[in-house]
């Protein structure tokens, strides 16, 4: 006898939901993101102004570099996508190499350890914009890859030298005091 109105099933079961994997990376996803600054304080133009001499821009670029660096690094990144929107090959590796940023730079909440040795953040960026470039490289994209990395390193010193950085930390040390006194509200 035939059953022809049968669903079939697998003799093998479906592996189980991890939940508590999903529930890690929604946390990482959220210290993540938190890293970076908001682009409204990045873009305040209260903030903006011309650096008072040489030594005043150079201070500026290395308090902002520091400050806003995962908001620098995305810059970077969306103006090489801007650039390779014409290469196929190239957008693929950078997409590739997006995901290697997200979980190595921007979702990492723990120190990154390799062969015992804990490495810090600048070193993993660094690391990672150099294989950027490199495996760009390979795509046969030069022109646009140095460009476009030319263009975004050009917007980041200008920004960072433009953006006055005397304000910066003084807003986290606020937000801190706010929320120790238990006046932060929650919508």
């Amino acid at each position: 006898m035939t059953n022809y109105g049968a669903i079939p099933t697998s003799s093998h079961p479906s592996p189980p939901i991890d939940l508590e994997y999903i529930s890690r990376a929604k946390h990482r996803i959220k210290s993540g993101l938190a890293t970076r600054r908001p682009w409204k304080t990045m873009f305040d133009l209260q903030s903006m102004s011309l650096p008072h001499g040489f030594f005043d821009a150079i201070s500026r670029i290395k308090t902002n570099l520091v400050y806003f660096r995962a908001n620098y690094a995305v810059v970077v990144l969306l103006v090489l996508f801007l650039s390779l929107i014409y290469h196929p090959t190239s957008l693929l590796v950078l997409a590739v190499l997006v995901v290697f940023w997200i979980f190595l730079y921007f979702l990492r909440d723990e120190p990154l350890v390799v062969f015992g040795h804990q490495i810090d953040d600048r070193t993993v960026m660094i690391c990672l914009s150099v294989l950027t470039i490199v495996m760009l490289l390979f795509t046969h994209a030069t022109a646009n890859v140095l460009g476009a990395v030319a263009t975004a390193v050009v917007l980041v010193l200008v920004h960072a030298a433009v953006r006055r950085s005397d304000n910066l930390y003084l807003d986290e040390e606020a937000a801190a005091a706010t929320e120790a006194s238990g006046l932060t509200s929650y919508p």
